[in-house]
């Protein structure tokens, strides 16, 4: 099984938007209660590729299997050198360690843009992706309580941070 990781291109978006909504409907990955349209879903990469933040995906014989990026954790001028990053794999790829290429490159895009810190904003159910980001170095450092309802229940969103430089 060959992966190539590369930059995202507008022509990834319906596969990375199946991945997007699969996740919608069945986890507690993403709080969004609603599938996205494909225009939805261009009109927010495009807004991180103007800010500068890279897209990138992870395809096995060219097709989009995974995909991650980053973009600003806050919108004060302050927070200009940290960012929140997102990863998400298909569901037929966990395990096979396709996140774990796609966050290593998103690391190392991060610190050559000489950013300070990446922020990872996980469902606190989710033990797999805290231990995921364990493995990478990040350290818990927040547990925000009955921060999200979805699926009839109240979700706590656990905060992880890893220093870059």
């Amino acid at each position: 099984m060959r992966v190539n990781l590369r930059a995202y291109s507008i022509s990834d978006c319906q596969s990375i938007l199946d991945i997007i909504n699969y996740n919608i409907l069945h986890s507690t990955s993403l709080y969004d209660y609603d599938v996205r349209t494909l225009e939805q879903q261009i009109a927010i990469f495009e807004d991180k590729l103007e800010k500068k933040f890279p897209i990138i995906v992870a395809e096995i014989d060219n097709e989009v299997i995974g995909f991650g990026y980053y973009s600003e954790f806050r919108f004060r001028e302050a927070y200009k050198f940290t960012v929140e990053h997102s990863i998400y794999v298909s569901n037929r790829y966990h395990g096979k360690g396709i996140g774990n290429l796609l966050l290593s490159e998103l690391i190392r895009l991060a610190k050559n843009q000489k950013l300070h810190t990446m922020i990872g904003v996980i469902d606190s159910e989710n033990q797999n992706s805290i231990n995921f980001h364990e493995k990478f170095g990040f350290k818990i450092v927040g547990n925000i309580k009955e921060s999200g309802y979805k699926f009839n229940k109240w979700l706590n969103s656990i905060i992880m941070q890893l220093f870059l430089d």
